[in-house]
């Protein structure tokens, strides 16, 4: 599984995308397995499709869901926590609830890559000092 972003969710989707192209083509060179977000990034990525296909796109994102393509993982407690913690840290920043989702997550799970636009992944580190994996 591949821990993915908003922003590639939003322009695999939408064709009109800057980043449509750039997207589908990493799509490909990902590993098998399905992507895998978090809860605070797919409702950001309905809220976003919504407002650029209606619900066409954001019934295609529940297609990416539905068919096993998409994994939606909800946060536990601790990484409730961290999410804070972290949106803190880098409240100058800002660091969103969807960044921190992701981070807390990639911690928790020992997950070093991830599928994003935002180069904010740059800035962040884990709580070992190491930062993401940036793809595309």
């Amino acid at each position: 599984m591949t821990l993915t972003d908003t922003g590639p969710l939003v322009a695999l989707l939408d064709r009109d995308d800057a980043n449509h192209r750039i997207c589908v083509e990493a799509a490909k060179r990902l590993l098998a397995g399905p992507l895998l977000t978090t809860w605070p990034c797919f409702t950001e990525a309905m809220y976003l499709l919504g407002a650029v296909g209606g619900f066409r796109y954001q019934a295609e994102l529940w297609k990416l869901e539905s068919v096993g393509r998409l994994v939606v993982r909800d946060s536990t407690p601790d990484e409730m926590h961290r999410m804070a913690e972290l949106m803190h840290k880098y409240r100058d920043t800002p660091m969103d609830l969807a960044d921190a989702s992701l981070v807390a997550f990639a911690e928790t799970h020992s997950i070093r890559k991830i599928f994003t636009l935002d180069g904010d992944f740059r800035l962040y580190r884990l709580a070992n000092g190491s930062v993401l994996d940036l793809m595309p």
